[in-house]
């Protein structure tokens, strides 16, 4: 089995207590079953605490906005008590991402944990693999997984070593990825010509609404009170090179997921909008609009459908904007 993840996985370790923005604030916790029945078997007061907020269905009920685990120094009681390997998997694997593919599986590192924002918007960000025993027969579609990671590989050399501005090479990226799907539906190929598709990004662009793409994000499941007043006041800036890495990981995450449903553009156009959005919010607001969208599987199912069905997720609209 071949594991592949980017250059700077390897070198995540929680921050705990020093973290500004802690996993354990505002998120109910999943237990999974295995550790919902150690919990529930645990004697004295951890057990019998674990026992009061555990529910039914395996959640830890929120308690002021947070985990009844976490304690007043940041930390963990189940972990300060019982060590790492104790916690949930939902607790022990966060921020890291696992996409298992049968024969090979990618890693990565979820943009809504700081430490892991911090990471992935200062390291280098190629993609390191080696081959681990293991794996199992694929049940994807080989063709299409092949088209996938042709066309993802040309995206990120290209993204990472283009001279052109960013908001030109996410052009060049969208209209790319209309023929790679083309490619998908067996009506194209994967040849790669930016500038073509810089000629045709300015023959569809239309004029860009923001306020279109503003108010669609503002309908969306909100997590925090931060992010609606965020982008209430959000106004249009350039999208500078200090983006690239949110471009990179984007692209790196959600490429090859269109495998499940054979529909690449929706994905190409959240990575084109999540840039644009994030260019007009601050790229210190990356971590939230992670938090806020990447970590609600409605949010992500609502912007895959938005993107054939919302004015402000249309061709014209992103090209005009990125103009």
């Amino acid at each position: 089995m071949i594991i592949t993840y980017p250059s700077y996985y390897k070198d995540f370790t929680c921050i705990a207590a020093a973290c500004p923005d802690s996993c354990c604030h505002l998120w109910t916790v999943d237990v999974d079953e295995a550790a919902a029945k150690i919990y529930r078997a645990l004697p004295g007061p951890l057990g019998d605490r674990l026992r009061q907020v555990l529910t039914a269905d395996n959640t830890m009920e929120l308690e002021n906005g947070r985990c009844p685990m976490w304690r007043q120094d940041g930390l963990c009681r189940i972990q300060a008590q019982l060590g790492h390997e104790a916690l949930c998997k939902t607790c022990r694997e966060f921020p890291r991402l696992t996409h298992d593919y049968g024969d090979f599986m990618e890693y990565g590192l979820e943009l809504s944990c700081p430490e892991a924002a911090r990471l992935i918007f200062s390291c280098e960000q190629a993609l390191v693999s080696e081959e681990l025993p293991g794996g199992s027969a694929p049940e994807y579609d080989l063709e299409v997984m092949d088209i996938l990671k042709d066309s993802r590989s040309k995206v990120l050399d290209f993204l990472s070593t283009t001279s052109l501005p960013l908001n030109r090479a996410l052009t060049a990226v969208l209209l790319y990825g209309h023929g790679v799907q083309g490619a998908i539906d067996g009506d194209g190929d994967t040849e790669f010509d930016p500038a073509s598709c810089l000629t045709l990004g300015e023959k569809f662009a239309g004029n860009g609404d923001f306020t279109a793409l503003i108010r669609f994000f503002s309908g969306l499941e909100s997590l925090t009170d931060r992010w609606p007043a965020l982008l209430q006041n959000a106004t249009p800036q350039p999208i500078t090179h200090k983006l690239r890495p949110l471009a990179i990981y984007m692209v790196q995450r959600y490429w090859l997921q269109a495998v499940s449903d054979y529909d690449l553009i929706s994905r190409v156009k959240l990575t084109v909008a999540a840039c644009i959005l994030v260019a007009s919010l601050g790229i210190e607001a990356a971590q939230l609009f992670s938090k806020e969208i990447e970590n609600s599987s409605d949010n992500i199912d609502a912007i895959l459908d938005g993107a054939y069905t919302d004015a402000a997720l249309t061709d014209a609209n992103l090209l005009g904007l990125l103009r």
